[in-house]
């Protein structure tokens, strides 16, 4: 019996006849036709599930796919590869969220390129390791050939570095980390007085606009920074940060005895796809000395643009910059990185440690990226987006990203035309945010018609679109990033959600009278 009380589970096999079980199953020189045949079965099964989907998901519940993931008994092998896949397509594949369908208009997940699947097999079956260069050798170099080219791309410089992440609350959470180290050390060394660090940091105050991502907020707690140090300042009618107030709230720190140790502005925020106005942001943030933070996690794809770069104008004066390619490079999840404006500044993250990277390895230069991440053990995530610039080159990525903004402008001029809804702005990305509109005696169930009829197009496994809230009220939000997503595709989602929405109130409402809408 285990301590617990429960019996153990039982062996299926012992000793030598186990272990050259076992071996039969690790990639090596000896199993190579195994790896070949068991890929293809694998990939082949994906395939047919793809083509074969006709609608983003199935509308499945946890309370219906929860059973089915329980009664799996994991210390009892299957034994056959197609007997196993056949399981999978019973708990996950035939009821994962397909981002590839044209329907899917929710989150930011973009369908993915298919020489960025190839970079994930070579990655995955080498399993190199990021960390240190005697676990990746030419990995190490090809991560940072990409970050000098994603830098060169920003603007940043010749001092310019950066690392790969694993999405934009890391990277956001990193430049926090850098940030909080660069105004300790500028507090502290300018006192008269000797002030204890939590001194210093209760003081640390960061800037950004009511619209910014959590994961700034977050930062500031994992940081240990005052509960209060998250500042949020006011948008204007199209949801971006507005510099008069960052001005005001600066000069109000200062006044305060605070330091502002960052600005945090917004190159695509998740809901309404704004851009701050990043060259004045940067003005204010030089006159005042304060570190300047892009989250471009989302506008990022702009980079690449043949017709829309200029939208990024002033991130080049940043100090450092999130950008997640798997949101607008159709990069599989994961691969994002933090780039900064001076190299420097990447060592508040190192810590050598003598079995990995003792500090007489900088005097060698051995290259190990673990000296600059927050991370150890990091994937080689870096190669797909490699392999994605040798085979279509970033021109390629650039106008399939400009497909689906141009989209989400048509989807904009669509539902103002459309008197069944309302739209908050124009995105200049690819979100449109907007909601259907009851009239009537039926005006009053605009947010429970909304959250219906969200709910209900989910269920039905037709289409998926996200939800937000906006000063206090309920919307729907379209984020595109499938090329494949036309105008008819949009057109037929908004008429599911009217349907939805409208049989919703009529039912509310006792159905005894209409409901127009205008």
């Amino acid at each position: 019996m285990s301590l617990s009380g429960s019996a153990a589970p039982a062996p299926t096999a012992a000793g030598p006849v186990a272990s050259a079980a076992a071996r039969a199953h690790l990639f090596t020189t000896g199993t190579v036709e195994r790896y070949r045949h068991v890929l293809a079965d694998g990939i082949d099964r994906v395939a047919t599930r793809i083509a074969a989907a006709d609608r983003p998901c199935t509308g499945v519940t946890p309370d219906d796919l929860a059973p089915r993931v329980a009664a799996v008994d994991l210390d009892r092998p299957l034994g056959d590869t197609g007997a196993a896949l056949d399981e999978l397509h019973d708990v996950y594949l035939r009821d994962a969220v397909y981002f590839h369908h044209p329907r899917y208009l929710a989150h930011l997940n973009c369908p993915v390129v298919i020489p960025a699947l190839l970079g994930e097999a070579v990655l995955s079956a080498v399993n190199s390791s990021l960390d240190t260069w005697d676990q990746s050798a030419g990995g190490t170099l090809v991560e940072r050939r990409l970050v000098d080219w994603t830098a060169a791309r920003i603007g940043l410089g010749p001092t310019a570095d950066g690392i790969f992440t694993s999405g934009g609350t890391q990277s956001n959470l990193q430049a926090m980390l850098l940030a909080r180290e660069e105004a300790y050390a500028r507090v502290a060394g300018s006192s008269t007085t000797r002030l204890s660090r939590p001194e210093v940091l209760s003081r640390l105050r960061v800037v950004t606009s009511t619209a910014g991502h959590f994961s700034v907020q977050k930062a500031a707690k994992l940081l240990g920074l005052a509960a209060d140090a998250v500042i949020t300042v006011a948008t204007d009618a199209d949801r971006r940060m507005r510099a008069d107030d960052l001005a005001a709230t600066i000069a109000r720190c200062q006044r305060d005895g605070l330091v502002v140790m960052a600005v945090v502005a917004t190159a695509g925020t998740t809901d309404f796809g704004s851009i701050d106005p990043l060259p004045r942001i940067a003005g204010i943030c030089t006159a005042a000395g304060v570190w300047l933070h892009v989250d471009a996690a989302y506008g990022c794809g702009l980079l690449v643009s043949p017709t829309r770069r200029h939208l990024l104008d002033g991130i080049e004066q940043a100090d450092s910059v999130t950008v997640d390619y798997h949101k607008s490079f159709f990069q599989p999840v994961s691969s994002s990185a933090l780039i900064v404006r001076d190299r420097r500044v990447l060592r508040h993250a190192t810590w050598h440690a003598d079995y990995l990277n003792p500090a007489r390895m900088v005097e060698q230069r051995i290259p190990n990226q673990v000296d600059k991440s927050i991370q150890t053990t990091r994937r080689f995530d870096a190669l797909k987006l490699w392999l994605t610039l040798r085979i279509m080159g970033p021109d390629a990525i650039g106008a399939l990203f400009d497909e689906v903004v141009d989209r989400a402008a048509g989807a904009w001029r669509m539902l103002t035309a459309d008197p069944r809804f309302e739209v908050v702005t124009r995105s200049q990305l690819s979100t449109v945010v907007f909601r259907y509109r009851p009239t009537g005696v039926g005006r009053d169930l605009v947010d429970a018609a909304n959250l219906h009829a969200r709910e209900a197009l989910a269920a039905s496994g037709a289409a998926l679109v996200a939800g937000t809230k906006v000063d206090g009220a309920h919307y729907l939000k379209f984020t595109l990033l499938n090329p494949e997503t036309t105008l008819d595709d949009v057109a037929c989602v908004l008429d599911l959600v009217a349907d939805h929405a409208g049989r919703y109130v009529r039912t509310a409402i006792g159905g005894t009278m209409a409901c127009p809408v205008a």
